[in-house]
């Protein structure tokens, strides 16, 4: 299996096409928001994370997205994750499919974190997110 794509938006919604076909529609893509109040603070974004299983593919594998601080993202992170979530995965060979995954992400202080996907300790797909300070 292979991790597609991996963003952070506000709403997902599926829809069926002629085929049998099968269109996402995603809103609210983003890569940063303000903090819903001053720091320290805890805020929950939604990851959506897209898979598809080529043909020949193993049918279920499992999903882990670790949130980190922003180090360098081609680097395994130090010390401890801000957050943890592994998921079975099953996907019929030449199928797409889709995760979601809410953290609850505590911040200190204002500054990025990073989603590092990956499926069965396979490559990293790596996906920031900045919390920036409250609009007034």
């Amino acid at each position: 299996m292979e991790i597609i794509a991996a963003l952070f938006m506000d709403d997902i919604e599926l829809r069926p096409v002629p085929g049998p076909s099968t269109r996402i529609d995603l809103s609210g893509v983003q890569f940063s928001a303000p903090a819903p109040a001053p720091a320290p603070v805890t805020v929950a974004p939604h990851l959506v994370v897209l898979v598809w299983n080529p043909p020949g593919g193993k049918e279920t594998a499992a999903l882990e997205v670790v949130f980190v601080g922003a180090e360098d993202p081609a680097e395994e992170p130090d010390g401890d994750p801000m957050a943890r979530n592994v998921q079975p995965l099953q996907i019929e060979e030449g199928k797409f499919n889709y995760r979601l995954v809410r953290p609850e992400l505590a911040f200190d202080d204002y500054g990025t974190v990073l989603a590092r996907c990956r499926i069965d300790g396979g490559p990293v797909h790596v996906v920031p997110y900045t919390l920036l300070p409250p609009v007034a």
